[in-house]
């Protein structure tokens, strides 16, 4: 699965594009692609990439069924440090893979990456779990 993550990787980056994770299904018969740009992800973006996508996967023998692009949605996932980075100061929702202090979901302020570990405001203070140990982070809309 990594080395079609890193050529999704390649072809999305290439079209001016931040991959932000791939989904597959079992077997692989689906594969969730979501991406993301500053201005906002278009529906004719989503057609631009999977058209190139398709073609790329031709190429190089990808077999799959189906395939979807998408924006990752107002709850984006927060993946890889440079999110932490980017969307400090707003809202996310962290779940840890061990509990910290018999908790494993937390909510509160992204204040950003303190060296390895993710730093979050939350109602009972300061909160660091090393990015190791984040099993999953979203942002939360606000409406």
């Amino acid at each position: 699965m990594q080395k079609l993550n890193d050529l999704i990787e390649q072809v999305v980056a290439g079209l001016g594009f931040e991959l932000v994770t791939v989904e597959g299904s079992p077997r692989g018969r689906l594969l969730r692609v979501f991406i993301d740009i500053a201005r906002g992800v278009t529906v004719d973006d989503c057609e631009v990439i999977s058209n190139q996508l398709t073609r790329v996967f031709e190429v190089e023998n990808v077999d799959f069924d189906r395939l979807e692009v998408s924006s990752p949605g107002l709850d984006r996932p927060l993946v890889k440090p440079a999110d932490f980075e980017r969307f400090a100061g707003t809202d996310i929702r962290l779940r840890t893979r061990v509990p910290v202090g018999s908790q494993r979901n937390f909510t509160g302020v992204l204040k950003g990456l303190r060296g390895s570990a993710v730093a979050v405001d939350t109602e009972k203070g300061e909160l660091l779990v090393a990015f190791d140990d984040v099993e999953k982070a979203r942002l939360v809309p606000k409406f």
